[in-house]
């Protein structure tokens, strides 16, 4: 269907506000039915490695019995992917399912591209804690994705060095602070952490442990809160510590990073569950020598984390089997043998509860061998994942992002003025769009 300013407007009723009172649902396709009988053949846009060999398992057994067979075609991720659904949508040629990160989900439901499969997912829900389910709902009563991974956020340590520095694991930001600043007056030369300005996902994981809402509803309205006080007291905190040089002010995932953390110029990372990966290729020789704990709280007593990562498997409006679509969808998300298979050859953390500490996450990763209750732990700090709020623009907000915390960092500048950039651009583009925008 033809993307109209009146349709942008009905969709802008659709907000990921997670514990907030239910809107109305849109854009929904709840009437498909499986008109055909006999064989259906089902294509997945996915950038999960190995998923052939999870769905493997499906063509050989549910989906044999069922006569619904699934084929693979393995995709760019991100923005990249969400931009080739919008274009192939437009043509009328989307695949069946779509994997889709949970930012993404409002952008694709308000382009009318994804299906509402609330009827098809027989018993999945029991399978999720609810902040998490409720972020393929919308908060709607429609269901446009079954979750597939989360990246809650927790914060990693090299051990040996902590106790080389007599530094305590923080447990609040304050501390946080205050330990950077203990380790520059021991060793000038060490950082504990450095600000990544091309990262913009962890910066709006950690404006959501603070209490942000960056895209919520006023009615038929958006309203966006970028720059509101719990995203402003995160930008500022970090933003002081790139000021003073108490931490580095350099992006992550370059071989400069990689370096500073294998040769302990750098002893933590803010990071999130899958780190474990990461740290494997990015500083080999301190295998065994990094801790996980929970991520610092604004407050004494709180407990929150924050999200970075995460994706689900979504059906498409465009499918003409969008209830064998959906079957296969919560199959991949919560069989148990599906979901392990997903461990073994895809290495995703997954969102279903029964699955994090079981099987593949019974034992902790190799690379942190040494922290037996590895898993145990990171499924608790799951549990404590504070409410998102995502918008149909995030696109524009994170390239704004890059742009305008890339330049604060590099000239250890005015990070709130960064963030109020981020807000005027977020919110000039739902103007573009034809969006209704509550200031």
């Amino acid at each position: 269907m033809p993307i109209t300013k009146r349709s942008r407007l009905v969709a802008s009723t659709i907000a990921v506000v997670l514990g907030a009172t239910a809107l109305a649902a849109c854009g929904s396709s709840d009437d498909e039915t499986e008109a055909e009988s006999g064989p259906v053949s089902l294509t997945y846009w996915t950038w999960t490695p190995g998923m052939d060999k999870v769905v493997d398992l499906w063509n050989d057994g549910p989906g044999k019995k069922d006569q619904i067979k699934v084929t693979v075609k393995k995709q760019a991720s991100g923005d990249t992917l969400v931009t080739k659904i919008l274009t192939a949508h437009k043509a009328g040629k989307a695949p069946d399912l779509v994997q889709a990160e949970y930012q993404a989900l409002p952008t694709l439901v308000s382009n009318d591209a994804l299906a509402d499969i609330s009827k098809d997912t027989g018993e999945a829900k029991t399978r999720f804690a609810d902040g998490v389910w409720q972020q393929t709902t919308l908060g709607t009563d429609a269901v446009y994705a079954v979750p597939q991974d989360i990246g809650p956020m927790m914060f990693y340590y090299r051990e040996d060095l902590f106790k080389k520095y007599k530094l305590d694991v923080p447990k609040t930001w304050d501390e946080f602070a205050e330990t950077a600043r203990k380790l520059k007056k021991a060793s000038p030369d060490t950082d504990l952490t450095t600000f990544s300005a091309n990262d913009s996902g962890l910066f709006a994981g950690l404006a959501q442990q603070a209490g942000a809402q960056w895209w919520t509803t006023e009615g038929q309205k958006w309203k966006v809160g970028i720059n509101d006080a719990a995203s402003q007291k995160v930008a500022k905190f970090w933003g002081d510590l790139v000021k003073e040089g108490a931490i580095d002010n350099q992006p992550m995932y370059t071989p400069a990073w990689n370096k500073a953390l294998n040769t302990g110029k750098q002893i933590a990372w803010v990071s999130a569950v899958w780190a474990p990966g990461t740290l494997t290729t990015a500083a080999p020789d301190t295998k065994g020598k990094w801790a996980m704990a929970p991520l610092p709280q604004w407050s004494g007593g709180e407990n929150l984390t924050g999200s970075w990562g995460g994706s689900s498997t979504a059906v498409t409006t465009d499918s003409k089997h969008q209830a064998a679509a959906a079957k296969f969808a919560a199959w991949l998300n919560t069989d148990d043998a599906a979901l392990q298979a997903l461990a073994k050859e895809s290495g995703i953390y997954p969102a279903a509860t029964n699955a994090q500490t079981s099987g593949a996450f019974t034992n902790p990763p190799e690379y942190f061998s040494n922290q037996a209750d590895f898993y145990t732990q990171a499924a608790e700090i799951a549990k404590s994942t504070a409410p998102s709020a995502w918008g149909p623009n995030v696109n524009v907000a994170y390239t704004t992002f890059k742009d305008a915390f890339g330049m604060a960092a590099k000239d250890k500048s005015d990070f709130v003025a960064a963030l109020n950039t981020m807000q005027d651009d977020t919110v000039a583009d739902l103007k573009k769009q034809g969006f209704g925008v509550s200031e």
